[in-house]
């Protein structure tokens, strides 16, 4: 299936830009929440809302995106081990932890590739 790799450059935009839709959707939900949501939710998860609502469009834009995917990708292990490992053991099937987990992997994988061909970084010739 060689001939879908002409297609690499737009997937990787794809899946950056995916991942930086679920990330930052978490972030926004707890800080923009309204009336039927309840108050915003700042401590104790202060830390991982200013990460959230700051790295996501960053990582959507593909600026400065190897930093802040690292710190995306050591967000949600941090996440994974406080929130989701007490919930029901280390297995993310049992904790409900998968989505954390493959947002952690995902964005590891783009702070080893950058921005890519479609980014901001690119275009400044940063990556």
């Amino acid at each position: 299936m060689k001939f879908l790799s002409k297609y690499s450059d737009l997937t990787y935009l794809l899946l950056r830009v995916v991942l930086a839709i679920l990330f930052m959707s978490h972030g926004y939900q707890r800080v923009l929440t309204g009336p039927f949501l309840g108050p915003p939710d700042f401590p104790p998860l202060g830390a991982a809302n200013i990460i959230e609502v700051i790295a996501g469009p960053l990582l959507l834009l593909g600026l400065f995106t190897r930093v802040f995917a690292f710190i995306a990708s050591g967000e949600m292990a941090v996440a994974y081990f406080l929130a989701h490992v007490p919930r029901g053991g280390l297995f993310p099937l049992f904790n409900m932890g998968e989505i954390t987990v493959a947002l952690c992997f995902g964005f590891l994988y783009i702070a080893t590739r950058g921005g890519g061909r479609y980014s901001l970084d690119a275009m400044m010739g940063r990556d």
